[in-house]
């Protein structure tokens, strides 16, 4: 059985279909064990839901094979700016796939690593800001990032170097990390106040290895940390992205996967703390597709956001589904 047949056991009628959506954080690769391109993309767009508009935030696809080490992180910026032209032509329906894009470059580099930005820009005017995975743990029972980052990585002195050239070009940071690392971020915004920051997946609850069955004892700690993040005005907040293995929920190893109602009645106290404390014009719904797709379908899990919104009202409806992530992202 594939993936696609395992997720269609779950099926549920999609929730406001008519809403508009922008779906500010997905992925596209071809890996030998996975494919995730245009086809793939689109089979999840038009499976009910109404997205307008999406962010490809990078995932170390389709590098360059050749020329300098620092200018090969490039290839995903040329790719994926192919993929957004295939979906501005119209030919494909009307959502305008990877109208943004965030890419990677190597902020350890210093300063130097602004001529590496300079040339992503000048590949792609969709170009909007970098990621550089943070996730860094001590035990050797989770993977750190695929960027291999050094421990205290947004405390080291090259890396804000590195960062401070984001600045002066208006490009967004995209925070990807772990839990116990997110007071480290709210240092590296207070010393960078004026670049924006995009808080990806709740700063990466853990729930495996050393943190499996404290999944109170990580919320707590994740509050206190998220309560002072959330004083730094340039920081935004994606919610989504704790469907992965790494989140420690094992929707993916069971015989049929998760629905709507146990997705929230899982993880709505994340959902609803965020935007307490961000305000729904700092919070954007977010699917991290096709990472999440070995737990949840997309239809399924748009549902879950639609229900979790449902108190909110209408102006800020617009803002978690829409209006936050094509400001952001200058859409």
């Amino acid at each position: 059985m594939n993936n696609q047949q395992w997720l269609d056991q779950v099926k549920e009628d999609v929730i406001e279909p008519e809403r508009p959506i922008c779906d500010p954080h997905h992925h596209l690769w071809d890996y030998p064990q996975s494919t995730y391109l245009l086809p793939e993309l689109l089979g999840d767009l038009s499976s009910g839901h109404s997205i307008v508009s999406t962010v490809h935030v990078e995932c170390g696809s389709m590098f360059r094979a050749d020329g300098p080490a620092e200018m090969k992180t490039l290839g995903e910026t040329e790719f994926v700016n192919g993929i957004a032209s295939m979906a501005a032509s119209g030919a494909y329906g009307d959502c305008r796939a990877c109208s943004g894009i965030a890419g990677f470059a190597d902020l350890m580099r210093g300063a130097e690593v602004g001529s590496v930005l300079d040339e992503h820009l000048r590949l792609s005017g969709r170009f909007r800001g970098v990621r550089h995975a943070a996730g860094w743990d001590a035990t050797d029972e989770i993977d750190n990032s695929h960027s291999n980052p050094i421990q205290s990585i947004y405390l080291d002195d090259c890396f804000q170097e590195g960062f401070a050239e984001l600045e002066d070009r208006q490009l967004s940071f995209e925070a990807w990390h772990y839990h116990p690392q997110i007071s480290e971020l709210t240092d590296l915004a207070r010393t960078f106040p004026k670049t924006t920051i995009i808080f990806n997946h709740f700063g990466g609850p853990l729930g495996v290895g050393p943190y499996a069955d404290k999944k109170d004892q990580v919320y707590e700690q994740w509050c206190k940390d998220v309560i002072e993040l959330a004083k730094c005005n340039n920081v935004f907040a994606k919610l989504g992205g704790m469907a992965m293995p790494i989140n420690g929920y094992g929707w993916h190893k069971r015989s049929t996967p998760t629905s709507s109602d146990e997705f929230i009645a899982a993880q709505s106290r994340y959902y609803f703390k965020t935007i307490e404390l961000f305000g729904p014009e700092r919070c954007m719904f977010e699917s991290n597709f096709p990472v999440d797709k070995q737990s949840i379908s997309y239809p399924v899990l748009w549902n879950a956001f639609k229900k979790m919104a449902d108190k909110y009202s209408e102006a800020d409806k617009l803002r978690l589904f829409h209006d936050t992530a094509v400001s952001v992202y200058r859409l």
